[in-house]
């Protein structure tokens, strides 16, 4: 009964973990880089992906790993220039509700040094809800409109541009889920990997488009603790934290702008 008891616990944690998923590869200006295996961490140890403990959902936005789901280091970092597309590629994903952020920051120095540590975090790309609220409700499973929709299934990737113009040097790049599917029950799911930024560019995002991590949301904030499964309310998302940086191209829009 005791060896059946813990089967079945087992069983139950690991059914838990594959409910959701990693990121297991990323494409890198066309180049192909494989992700951290974390149920076999001695068949990726030169990866650019920061290794990280477990497969836990992380579920306050107040702790420290929510930076980089615990991981710290990796061996191996990829090499873009500004307008170079990323891909990180997740094996599978279950739930479609949710939003899509990604994220960078530029490291002081060399990536061992480097912790992702203050209001450094950027933005570059995002995808929230985008559902009418009349035939699509935040809870929709099936032809749901949230950006995690899009990675429901096997091998799916979510490409984005590294900005315009963007200073070179290393950063990381931060890819994070939050999973919504619960109601007032967020599951975050984020990623870290190493990339270093060449090139000649001089953009930088300034104080209005940076973040600490953790800092840039609270638990109570109304995008985080959502009640999804409430048709009443508005249907509409707000995703959290600053407005997605876009380097050169941000500045030349609000010259046209003026």
């Amino acid at each position: 009964m005791l060896f059946s008891s813990l089967y079945n616990t087992v069983g139950l944690f690991a059914a838990g973990a594959a409910a959701h998923g990693a990121v297991t590869s990323y494409v890198i200006a066309g180049k192909t880089y494989p992700g951290y295996q974390g149920f076999s961490p001695g068949n990726s140890k030169s990866v650019i992906q920061r290794q990280w403990p477990d497969y836990n959902p992380i579920t306050t936005c107040a702790t420290p790993k929510l930076r980089c789901n615990g991981g710290t280091s990796a061996t191996e970092s990829a090499t873009v220039v500004p307008g170079d597309n990323v891909t990180a590629i997740w094996s599978q994903w279950t739930h479609s509700q949710g939003p899509v952020l990604v994220w960078m920051y530029k490291c002081a120095g060399a990536f061992s040094a480097c912790d992702g540590a203050g209001a450094g975090w950027f933005k570059i790309d995002e995808a929230g809800f985008t559902g009418d609220g009349v035939k699509t409700f935040l809870d929709t499973e099936v032809n749901s409109g949230w950006g995690i929709a899009k990675l429901v299934g096997g091998n799916k990737g979510w490409s984005s541009k590294i900005p315009a113009g963007l200073a070179p040097g290393n950063y990381l790049i931060r890819h994070e889920l939050i999973a919504l599917h619960q109601a007032n029950a967020p599951q975050f799911y984020p990623e870290c990997a190493q990339i270093v930024v060449g090139g000649s560019g001089t953009a930088q995002p300034d104080a209005s488009y940076k973040a600490a991590i953790p800092g840039y949301c609270s638990d109570s904030d109304a995008n985080i603790k959502v009640p999804i499964n409430n048709h009443q309310m508005a249907q509409t998302y707000k995703i959290p934290g600053p407005p997605v940086f876009k380097g050169t191209a941000a500045k030349l829009a609000r010259d046209f702008s003026a």
